[in-house]
């Protein structure tokens, strides 16, 4: 049948099907009935035509309990290329489709990675078409992993369709596809179309249905045959509704056996006809034959294939089930379970959903079904259920607990809120209330919460402790401490914290208490906590959660070698894991510390692949903080123009979520910008509101560990004695911790202000074990050597620029090697002009492919790294040569040695 009122969207699926690497697909939406169907149908022609392979799935609603369902059937065809996959990821795909057993549950990135490259493979024999229709109704696994794939497909011989409908959100709305909405066909359309399959229609009932249709394709073809009991579909009702009676009502006039043998195979959560059958027979009382069904076929309600039935359409299968009393519905579903007997999954379920109220048993049953769940998904379904069915709210509790723990886990935020609140709406015991407590901050630290909810979390914390659950109360205290770095709670709730951690029954050397430490008392605890760093530091890599932990610790006081280098620790491990929801996390301390060590490719790497990352796990705080410190790589490389609209846009994203660490950086990056084209005085501005505990962008610990920028802008603008008069509010905290960052800071700031013994406070800082930080050794020189060149002492002046000048190019600093080659032109001395970098030639996502294949990873390894297909790796590669001159991967590694960060 020809599509009526579609060219244009005939026109752009057959120029995504004549091109699929031209873009990565379209996403079809639009109300039930109004031929998303019709227009997948056509692309797959037209995908025979060109010569492109398809690869077809659709979400089933009776199967959104069961994870990868969807994805199961999409990539079946492709079963026997599952072994040409590497280990980890043949583990990972294999055991999410039911394949083998690996002991793992693998994550929904992980599998998604191994999806990507096995579709890959297939496309670089033969262009390929996905086509994914009605992914409204996908199991949640199967959606995370095709809009993981949609991401990614950018560069190759794949595209997607995906069908959905528009009241039904999916993960795929947010995977980068084109949006085409389909609206109601035309008045001339609807008329050509009705004319076409109802051509003998009188002109009453004609003019009837096409107001009644209003434009809905499957509503004028399906409601001409129920045009008879026209009465019984008033306009009253919404269309799908309207649509759901005139197929049950054709449901009605079969045969009794027939109706029987329909709701089992609507109810049924598998398309096997001799499940549907067999649950007849237990109904009727007496063996059925197929051709129980042949009237449902004739009545256009039913397609029967090789083994299998299936629906013509999705309202067909909902339409029976809604008009089915609930005894019928749960007769039905006792007989799918007895049939079941052999997939205890399944049988769980359709027990489950004979259930009218409280049954332990079937809970229970659920409870192993999510045990046994190979995705976070199905177990959150499936808990939640077992929780419906409990039969007391204590159990009640624990089930919608649980749920919400693996909603967490699976970055499913909305999710875990509503079990959460549920489970407190319940009778419920302490325990409860403290998972209930910290269950939700592993979102987003408290960032929404108000900062007076930290004070409270240290109290349900003691009394968590006191009633001998010191695990939870530790969990409850590093939600509430992380929230101390997001947001400022004062300095009683900071005291209050710290004596709940002291009296816990852990051990002081716990990596969680020294995270804790750090993030409360960043000062007052310094000492400890960077001695137990550096005691720590030789045991990275054996766990990168703790990893994770220490990191964040070393950040906090200001010890940023060793937080480079726990984070840069902890992040393969996440990679490993597919935990990509907190590898941006540890990317994001890594990239911060790097750039305020000096190394720039590597932090912009890192901060690269951390915002990308964060933005799609959905992370707004930390997808800002990555953007504002590539803000302040790019003031440091000069690039103002980039570092204003990156500050702007991790602006906006920090006023938002009210994140004073974002807006904090920001500031930095603004100074820096304003000290790069001489605007002193709006320098200190920028710089001097992070001291402002006023201000949105205060940090109490950040910022004393910006003191050299601020020094420089405030003796530039002339502002001395503002600068000493912050200087003195951070006395306290320099008598109590050797925080390397805010002692570095603090040398060269008295080494500016000084006036008789300035020379001493040069040689004091320089003297100093700066071998971690080189930029600011750089800033250092390039001071000293100015204040040198004052003293007309310009002979010793340039020894200094010299030095500035050569840290400053091969770091990077544009605006810095510029002031060191201005100094050494006063100083009588020209400078050569910097060549180029080869890093400085490629983006960061480039130099991170360039660095891996320098190290001699092959393609399938970078792209494992990197969570791309190899073949996406390869064609970055060949843009790469070019832009560094090169022609093959083996040039690389002399253009691009290896260093800390490209090995994270």
């Amino acid at each position: 049948m020809p599509l009526f009122g579609r060219d244009t969207e005939l026109k752009d699926l057959a120029a995504l099907v004549e091109g699929p690497a031209d873009r990565s697909g379209i996403l079809i939406r639009g109300e039930a009935g109004i031929g998303k169907s019709a227009l997948a149908d056509e692309a797959v022609a037209a995908a025979a035509i060109a010569g492109v392979r398809v690869l077809r799935t659709a979400g089933v609603q009776a199967e959104q309990n069961y994870a990868y369902a969807g994805l199961h059937r999409l990539l079946y065809p492709l079963r026997k290329e599952l072994t040409g996959l590497p280990e980890r990821q043949y583990d990972a795909l294999a055991t999410a489709l039911g394949l083998s057993d690996s002991g793992d549950e693998p994550t929904a990135y992980l599998v998604g990675l191994a999806a990507l490259t096995l579709l890959a493979d297939a496309a670089y024999e033969r262009p390929l078409l996905v086509v994914a229709e009605d992914v409204h109704w996908l199991d949640p696994a199967s959606a995370e992993v095709i809009a993981f794939v949609a991401r990614r497909i950018d560069t190759e011989p794949i595209a997607v369709i995906a069908t959905s409908r528009d009241d039904i959100d999916t993960p795929l709305a947010d995977a980068g596809l084109s949006l085409v909405r389909l609206e109601p066909l035309s008045d001339d359309d609807a008329s050509a179309l009705l004319n076409l399959v109802a051509p003998e229609l009188p002109a009453q009932v004609r003019d009837r249905l096409l107001a009644e249709a209003n434009g809905n394709p499957l509503a004028l073809t399906e409601l001409a045959t129920a045009m008879v009991d026209l009465d019984e579909l008033p306009a009253a009702l919404p269309l799908t509704d309207r649509l759901e009676r005139a197929f049950s009502a054709r449901g009605a006039t079969l045969p009794a056996s027939t109706r029987a043998a329909l709701l089992a195979a609507a109810l049924n959560d598998g398309d096997a006809v001799a499940e549907t059958l067999s649950a007849a027979s237990i109904l009727l009382g007496s063996p059925t034959e197929l051709e129980i069904l042949t009237p449902a076929v004739e009545n256009r309600l039913l397609v029967l294939g090789d083994g299998t039935v299936a629906f013509r359409h999705p309202l067909m299968r909902s339409a029976l089930i809604a008009a089915a009393t609930p005894d019928e519905r749960a007769r039905t579903h006792r007989a799918l379970a007895d049939v079941l007997a052999g997939h205890p999954d399944r049988r769980a379920w359709q027990r489950a959903a004979a259930a009218t109220g409280a049954d332990e048993q079937a809970a229970l049953e659920l409870e192993d079904v999510a045990e046994r769940a190979r995705h976070r998904g199905g177990a959150i379904a499936a808990l939640q259920r077992a929780a419906d069915l409990s039969d007391s709210p204590g159990l009640r509790a624990d089930r919608l607990l649980r749920a919400a723990e693996f909603a967490v886990d699976s970055g499913r935020r909305d999710t875990a809120e509503r079990l959460v609140q549920a489970a407190r709406m319940l009778p419920t015991t302490p325990r409860h209330d403290a998972t209930a407590a910290w269950l939700l901050s592993g979102f987003d630290d408290g960032l929404r919460e108000n900062p007076s909810r930290i004070a409270e979390l240290a109290a349900l914390a003691a009394a968590v402790a006191a009633d001998g659950y010191p695990d939870a109360a530790m969990r409850i205290l590093w939600g509430a401490a992380m929230r101390c770095f997001w947001s400022e709670p004062g300095a009683d709730t900071r005291r209050a914290l710290l004596a709940v951690a002291d009296e816990l029954p852990v051990d002081g050397d716990d990596p969680r208490i020294v995270a804790v430490s750090a993030y409360v008392a960043p000062f007052e605890r310094g000492e400890r906590v960077i001695d137990r760093l550096r005691a720590l530091a030789s045991d990275t890599g054996r766990n990168h959660e703790v990893d994770r932990f220490l990191g964040s610790a070393a950040l906090q006081v200001g010890a940023f070698d060793l937080a480079a280098h726990f984070s840069a620790a902890a992040a393969p491990g996440f990679r490993a894991a597919g935990q990509l929801g907190l590898l941006p996390r540890a990317l994001t301390v890594q990239a911060w510390t790097l750039t305020r060590l000096g190394d720039l490719p590597a932090a912009a790497r890192a901060a690269a692949e951390a915002a990308d990352f964060a933005r799609e796990t959905g992370q707004p705080f930390m997808h800002g903080l990555a953007t504002a410190v590539q803000a302040e790589i790019a003031a440091l490389r000069g690039d103002y123009l980039h570092a204003a609209a990156l500050a702007g846009d991790a602006e906006r994203i920090g006023l938002a979520s009210s994140a004073r660490p974002v807006l904090a950086t920001v500031q930095l990056a603004r100074g820096i910008v304003a000290l790069g084209e001489g605007r002193y005085d709006d320098a200190f501005a920028d710089l001097r509101r992070m001291h402002d505990p006023r201000d949105p962008s205060h940090s109490p610990a950040l910022r004393a560990y910006f003191l050299a920028e601020l020094t420089d802008a405030a003796i530039r603008a002339g502002r001395a004695d503002a600068l000493r008069e912050l200087l003195r509010g951070l006395e306290p905290a320099v008598a109590s911790t050797p925080s390397p960052a805010l002692h570095i800071g603090w040398r060269y700031a008295h080494a500016l202000l000084a006036t008789d013994d300035a020379e001493a406070h040069f040689a004091g800082a320089l003297a100093a074990d700066l071998t971690a930080w080189p930029a600011e050794r750089g800033r250092l020189h390039l001071s000293y050597g100015e204040w040198l060149r004052r003293q007309r002492r310009v002979v010793e002046s340039r020894t200094h620029l010299r030095t500035a000048r050569e840290i400053f190019d091969a770091l990077g600093f544009t605006a810095w090697s510029e002031r060191a080659r201005l100094e050494l032109r006063s100083a009588g001395e020209s400078s050569p002009n910097r060549d180029p970098d080869a890093r400085d030639r490629l983006t960061p996502h480039e130099l991170s492919i360039a660095r891996l294949a320098a190290q001699g990873l092959t393609n399938r390894e970078i792209g494992q790294r990197l969570y791309l297909s190899h073949r996406t790796v390869s064609t970055h590669l060949h843009r790469i040569f070019p832009k560094l001159g090169v022609s093959s991967r083996t040039d690389l590694a002399g253009l691009l040695p290896t260093d800390e960060g490209a090995t994270a």
